[in-house]
């Protein structure tokens, strides 16, 4: 019954949300304008529930440095003093709103990966596609990027298995106490979790 009543309330607070951030979002946007000559936002395409492929947004925090072969510069030589400012305050996922608003993602759930994951997942894993992708999730607030791949993803389907209005209320909070802290990210803000590269790799 949950699942059902979670897109109407998803729609509400991710259409309040927008509104009352409105002024940073417009701040944090013409600042990256500049900043990412026109390119304020990161668009890539990911999977979402049941595997269904969508664009996600996020603020740019990176800017397009190139080698002499024409290859994307390392990560940690591309982000920016703003972009590892928006990383660490989160600012960077605040498009990810309009994804909510669109019915392609939810405020919380598993967090949307890369398409090329899905040729790696087992069947177990695979299940973290069974409701919409968040903006955080329970994976989030138990580690974020401090945690193995193999937990993870079974953080995200102890979450599918166990969603409940509580928990989402629980997983709010708990995010918002930790982009306070700045906890759950590694030692460095450059840093950037190595891929996923299925079972036994």
């Amino acid at each position: 019954m949950y699942l059902i009543l979670k897109r109407g309330l998803d729609f509400m607070v991710a259409l309040i949300g927008f509104i009352a951030i409105s002024p940073i979002f417009l701040l944090v946007l013409v600042t990256l304008l500049f900043l990412n000559k026109g390119k304020p936002f990161f668009i890539q395409r990911r999977p979402g529930r049941n595997e269904k492929i969508f664009r996600i947004f996020k603020f740019k925090s990176m800017v397009d440095k190139r080698d002499h072969q024409g290859e994307l510069l390392p990560d940690h030589e591309r982000l920016t003093g703003v972009g590892k400012f928006i990383r660490k305050t989160s600012l960077d996922e605040l498009p990810q709103l309009i994804n909510v608003i669109q019915g392609e993602m939810s405020i919380v759930g598993p967090r949307p990966l890369l398409i090329e994951y899905l040729k790696l997942y087992d069947t177990n894993q695979k299940r973290r596609h069974d409701v919409r992708p968040g903006i955080t999730g329970w994976a989030q607030v138990n580690g974020r990027n401090a945690i193995q791949w193999e937990e993870k993803l079974s953080l995200d389907v102890w979450y599918v298995d166990n969603c409940s209005f509580l928990l989402d209320i629980k997983i709010i909070f708990k995010t918002v106490e930790k982009v306070i802290k700045s906890e759950g990210i590694n030692a460095s803000i450059d840093y950037t979790m190595e891929k996923f590269k299925g079972k036994n790799k």
